[in-house]
């Protein structure tokens, strides 16, 4: 069986102070390249490790795939479509806690659990 192709990986923080975390993570290396602090989310890099920050916006931390996205936020061809990624998992018997709306098309996504109760955030944004 060919592996997933998941995209780019990110870890999403969900902190209480997206300005106290920017300037935490900048003192690892990291820099702001994509968000905007004032609507509570950035997304930061340091060469290619990406982690997402979000105040208000999720209760735990997220481990998230982007299909369609490399590490820059930048397209990437080919590309498995989230539906597809959806289809498969579901046959594989993972249950999905949101999914995707299988009669559209671009950015859309959905959320599987892992038996830890980790939440595994599959976002297409093309």
């Amino acid at each position: 069986m060919q592996p997933m192709q998941l995209g780019n990986f990110s870890v999403s923080l969900a902190v209480k102070d997206i300005e106290a975390s920017r300037q935490f993570y900048e003192k690892l290396g990291f820099v702001a390249f994509m968000g905007d602090a004032s609507h509570g989310w950035l997304i930061l890099k340091n060469d290619r490790a990406v982690i997402g920050i979000f105040q208000g916006m999720f209760e735990k931390n997220l481990l998230t795939f982007n299909p369609g996205w490399d590490e820059n936020g930048q397209p990437v061809e080919p590309f498995t479509d989230v539906r597809e990624l959806q289809r498969r998992l579901k046959a594989q018997g993972v249950a999905l806690v949101k999914e995707a709306d299988e009669s559209t098309t671009g950015p859309a996504h959905f959320v599987a659990l892992d038996p830890d109760g980790n939440t595994i955030l599959i976002d297409q944004h093309r």
